[in-house]
Parts: structure tokens; sequence; C-alpha cells
């Protein structure tokens, strides 16, 4: 069974300069130089060029540092992992973000993806790839729109964690899509 398509396309740039796209319905884009320009200005998150993420006119850049980190966190906030990876594990999470499978595992965590497979996929916006996909772009757009000026960080004494305000609404703190648990089918060592 392969993977569903997922909307938001992803491309790996690797060092010889080929690009892996993920298969992908996107939405119709313009090439009217106005919206071209509000897009750039707005600022596409950019850490390098080892991964890209597009979503409609947004194109992010992520070297392979952060966008790993970005993968685990994601896996992390899904349940879908339980504590820091190794380095194999993190290579089989990261392919399955990219590539939307893990063709040949390097660890027991892409081992685990293959055997639960059935569990990980389903439609597009329900499927393990997408939510990690999800997760990684939200929490880079979040960080350009911090490093824009636009959202703040303020610690939250309710709940001991994070969260971005609003400036312009008083530091009111932004209600962030709650994300499904794939705890059922965590990965455990």
């Amino acid at each position: 069974m392969r993977p569903p398509n997922c909307k938001i396309p992803f491309i790996a740039m690797t060092r010889a300069g080929t690009q892996h796209m993920i298969p992908t319905t996107r939405a119709p884009t313009t090439s009217r130089p106005d919206l071209m320009e509000q897009t750039s200005r707005r600022g596409n998150y950019d850490s390098g060029e080892d991964f890209v993420l597009e979503y409609g006119e947004l194109r992010f850049t992520f070297n392979e540092e952060d966008f790993s980190e970005r993968c685990e966190q994601a896996a992390l906030k899904l349940g879908f992992v339980g504590g820091r990876l190794g380095e194999d594990e993190l290579e089989d999470l990261v392919n399955l973000a990219v590539n939307g499978e893990v063709y040949d595992p390097a660890s027991a965590l892409g081992e685990h993806v293959n055997d639960c497979w059935p569990e990980l996929v389903g439609p597009a916006e329900r499927s393990l790839v997408h939510w990690l996909r999800r997760l990684v772009f939200r929490g880079a757009w979040l960080d350009q729109r911090v490093n824009e000026g636009e959202l703040g960080v303020a610690f939250d004494e309710a709940t001991g964690g994070f969260v971005y305000v609003q400036h312009e609404r008083e530091g009111e703190p932004i209600e962030l899509a709650r994300e499904p648990s794939w705890g059922r089918v965590a990965y455990r060592r």
C-alpha cells in the first residue's frame, strides 16, 4: 500500500542538486508580481537549502539539522515517539516525512513504521505523514512571524510552557489547532 497524496508539497535537496518532490495536489498559483512581492516581503522561513517545504505561495527552506529537529519535535508532539531519537531513528523519521514512507529502514523505528503502516495512513489529512509535515510547517511559520515581529513568545505559568502571543492584541496568546495523538501506535524502544 502506498501513502496517499498530501496537500503540502515537499522537496528534498540533495548535495548533488537533484530535487525530489512528493507528488501532491497544489492550489493554483498566480504569476501576479504584486502577490509574489507581498509573499517575499512577508518572508519565507530559511535556515538552509537541504529541504524545501512549499504551501501555496510560501516556500520554507531548512538545513538538515533544523529540519531533523523539527521532525523529531513534531513526532514528540503527536505522541508517536516518547523521547529523543538516535541518529538512525531520526534518519528514518526524516525519510518518512520527506518520502511519505520508509523504503529501507535504518532502525527499529523504520521497521515499526512499516509494521504499523495500515494504522499510520488514511485520508491525506489524517495520516501521520501529513501531521508531521503540518507541524514542521506550522513551527517554521510561527518562528518566521516571531522573527518579523508579528508575534512574540511568552511563558504561560498555568501550563508551564511557552505560547505565541499577538502584539496588537495586548499579548493575547494565539490558539493553535489541536493535533491528533498517535500514541496508540507509538514507537517504543
